[in-house]
């Protein structure tokens, strides 16, 4: 059987979340989200967020989630501004383009969105005079962790809303990992801080053990009008809204959301002392559960007759970036046998 290191939603759902679906499954129950399982969901979230008056909000997948709230977000004239890494400006397909809203690309530093270059380019866009005919920069997007397994610091969070809040623009975070970024040795980041410093987030179930689900969080009752009516023209309000409020009350109870992205960590460590071990170089350092490894073409054609890896760059004609990803399903024993193919 081939190892799979691909990405960290290969597998179905952590038990605990299986376990409350089939529990509740024979229940009936009102629809669109209005039963008593989202509710709870809603409640334990804005507890963990330190956010009692939050509008919180369950969708599906976290390309839809960007989409509807970016949209929802933004004015006609209007951009989101986002690192030229970021998720919305590679991997999405043009989801947001196709709203009718542009994605303005900023030059990234380790995957991230340095304050210092945000606020370049948004008093660089003023000074134009010509800034009227052009696309607003309406919001700012960032993902925590980054495209390249990077975190924010607590003090970096801090400036990028400081510049968002002096140009009266909203900082959203996309948190599909999120709980992997919150479970990561060394970070000064929390669930609590997140909801501080963002006007909105939304924290990742999809990758962290539900079988889908995304929780969009406006922390201070900031949730644009109409919202529901939004998310529901975007093809993303569930009749059976029941599945992700189980999931995410599951989630919520006893830590699961953090214990399950612990386990992703504590495994990608492993992963990541292998590779040194055996002298492989890495193409960043990553905190999280996503390692970049630079592998000689022949190397990677080698190591695929055992392992399922994600491609990720060509940095020249003899070498290839590709990715490894734990999850929270990652075992020790796959760590274990990945080693004898290094």
């Amino acid at each position: 059987m081939m190892l799979c290191f691909e990405n960290d939603y290969s597998e179905g759902a952590h038990e605990e979340v299986l376990k409350r679906l089939i529990e509740t499954n024979m229940e009936q129950l009102p629809g669109y989200g209005t039963d008593r399982y989202s509710g709870q969901a809603k409640e334990k979230i804005r507890k963990a967020c330190g956010c009692p008056d939050a509008d919180i909000y369950f969708l599906t997948g976290g390309t839809q989630t960007n989409q509807t709230v970016i949209s929802a977000m933004l004015d006609s004239n209007e951009g989101v501004a986002a690192a030229e890494t970021g998720h919305i400006s590679t991997h999405e397909a043009g989801a947001i383009e196709c709203t009718g809203h542009k994605v303005l690309t900023i030059p990234q530093k380790d995957g991230k969105l340095p304050a210092e270059r945000l606020e370049a380019y948004l008093r660089t866009f003023y000074a134009d005079e010509n800034h009227e005919h052009m696309v607003f920069p309406g919001m700012v997007y960032i993902s925590h962790p980054t495209e390249y397994g990077t975190l924010y610091t607590r003090g970096e969070l801090a400036q990028l809303s400081e510049v968002c809040a002096r140009y009266h623009i909203p900082l959203y975070l996309d948190g599909a990992r999120l709980s992997y970024g919150l479970a990561a040795d060394g970070t000064d980041v929390s669930l609590k801080d997140v909801a501080e410093y963002c006007d909105v987030f939304y924290i990742g179930g999809t990758k962290t053990g539900a079988l889908c689900g995304e929780a969009v969080v406006f922390p201070n009752g900031n949730a644009p009008r109409h919202f529901v009516t939004k998310i529901k023209q975007r093809g993303a309000l569930l009749a059976k809204g029941r599945l992700t409020g189980v999931q995410f009350d599951a989630l919520f109870t006893d830590d699961l959301y953090l214990r399950a992205g612990r386990n992703a960590i504590e495994t990608a460590k492993a992963l990541k002392k292998a590779f040194q071990e055996k002298g492989y170089e890495f193409y960043i350092d990553s905190p999280t559960n996503q390692i970049f490894v630079v592998l000689i073409d022949e190397q990677a054609e080698r190591l695929k007759e055992h392992v399922v890896f994600s491609f990720w760059e060509k940095p020249d004609d003899a070498h290839t970036v590709v990715r490894f990803a734990t999850s929270w399903a990652t075992k020790m024993e796959d760590v274990e046998r990945m080693e004898k193919f290094l």
